[in-house]
């Protein structure tokens, strides 16, 4: 790595903070959103949800750890 990797890094790094900041991501989203968010149809997230792969909140929504937690083990 060289000085101007360390400098585009840096500007992708600020970048991510930055849209991170004004775009603040839900505590938890519903059945449907899921479905968008992890390329799946909500009848899909519907029967995960019902085999107890994947875990809702007390108000019936799916909590955003939870699709993290899908997305970083390739939920397919």
């Amino acid at each position: 790595m060289n000085e101007g990797d360390d400098k585009c890094l840096a500007i992708a790094f600020r970048a991510v903070r930055l849209y991170a900041e004004t775009h603040p991501r839900p505590s938890s989203v519903t059945q449907k959103q899921a479905g968008e968010m992890l390329r799946l149809s909500h009848v899909t997230v519907s029967r995960m949800v019902a085999s107890g792969r994947i875990k809702l909140n007390g108000i019936g929504q799916i909590p955003i750890i939870e699709i993290d937690r899908l997305l970083a083990v390739g939920v397919k």
